[in-house]
């Protein structure tokens, strides 16, 4: 079966409705049909709806309830907005929707959205990477919800590496979060940040430690459409990218000869790093960006 009929998936961000992107608010506008949840998306966003586009509120709706939306699309050929909180990959309940739309013969794509993880590094003003400190972040939820977790990913497993850490979907279960994130290694003294409804209006941003992750969750009465960043990079300072660096050279740039002999002495003197001067051998420590 084919069919002129096509399906978006559009990441709205985290609820702001300027932090759309310009192709996200260029589908929204071009849209036969935009579905959306209340629930989640902040309807300033339906404000890039054409007039006489059709609005659904999907807040209510099971997937079946959205199926004979799509049915319609593939049979009268008409182009769906459908649009989802952050990032369309994350939690979204995406892949059985691309099925869906795959087995009635409708084209789909999907536009990225700004993910409520990274909106709340940058209300916060914070990098999530910092060199020396931390160079991965890990998103994950809670075990023990409504949807299982897959055997072996667990935060009491994660939280063993002490990077950076998003916890999605997890505070209405403060108490078990906190248990398990100091269980798997993070200090108490851990840097948290507790972000209520990132970039709404009413939204609220708090900074605690971990060893009062649960008091300060309950404190300000919070369940749901909150996320946890946790890990040291949230307090960290007085390290430097090679990135900038007048030492690092890159195809555009060349490295000053005296700031590229201190970088290489410096990563000499790390413990750790392989033979004397390199990350590994035949490496050239001053040409890695971070």
């Amino acid at each position: 079966m084919t069919t002129t009929g096509k399906v978006w998936f559009v990441g709205a961000g985290p609820g702001a409705a300027d932090l759309l992107t310009l192709r996200a608010a260029r589908v929204i506008a071009e849209a036969d049909v935009v579905i959306w949840a209340a629930s989640l998306v902040h309807a300033d966003v339906l404000a890039h709806a054409r007039p006489g586009a059709e609005i659904v509120d999907s807040s209510q709706l099971p997937i079946e309830g959205v199926r004979p939306l799509y049915e319609r699309a593939a049979v009268e050929g008409l182009i769906v907005a459908r649009i989802h909180s952050g990032d369309p990959a994350l939690w979204g309940a995406v892949q059985e929707q691309l099925d869906l739309c795959h087995a009635l013969g409708l084209a789909v794509e999907v536009v990225p959205g700004v993910s409520s993880f990274t909106a709340v590094a940058a209300l916060v003003g914070r990098e999530l990477t910092i060199p020396e400190v931390a160079q991965s972040v890990i998103l994950t939820r809670l075990e023990g919800g409504k949807t299982p977790m897959p055997p072996g990913e667990r935060v009491r497993e994660f939280a063993r590496h002490g990077t950076t850490m998003a916890l999605f979907l997890s505070a209405a279960r403060s108490g078990q979060a906190q248990a398990e994130l100091l269980a798997g290694g993070y200090p108490p003294e851990t840097p948290v940040v507790v972000a209520y409804q990132a970039t709404w209006p009413d939204e609220l941003v708090v900074r605690c430690v971990l060893g009062e992750l649960e008091a300060t969750v309950k404190a300000h009465k919070l369940w749901k459409h909150t996320l946890f960043l946790v890990g040291p990079a949230l307090a960290a300072a007085g390290t430097r990218s090679h990135l900038y660096h007048p030492g690092h050279f890159h195809t555009h740039r060349r490295a000053e000869p005296a700031a590229r002999a201190a970088l290489r002495r410096a990563r000499a003197d790390q413990p750790g790093t392989g033979r004397p001067g390199t990350g590994r051998p035949g490496a050239d420590p001053a040409g890695d960006g971070r």
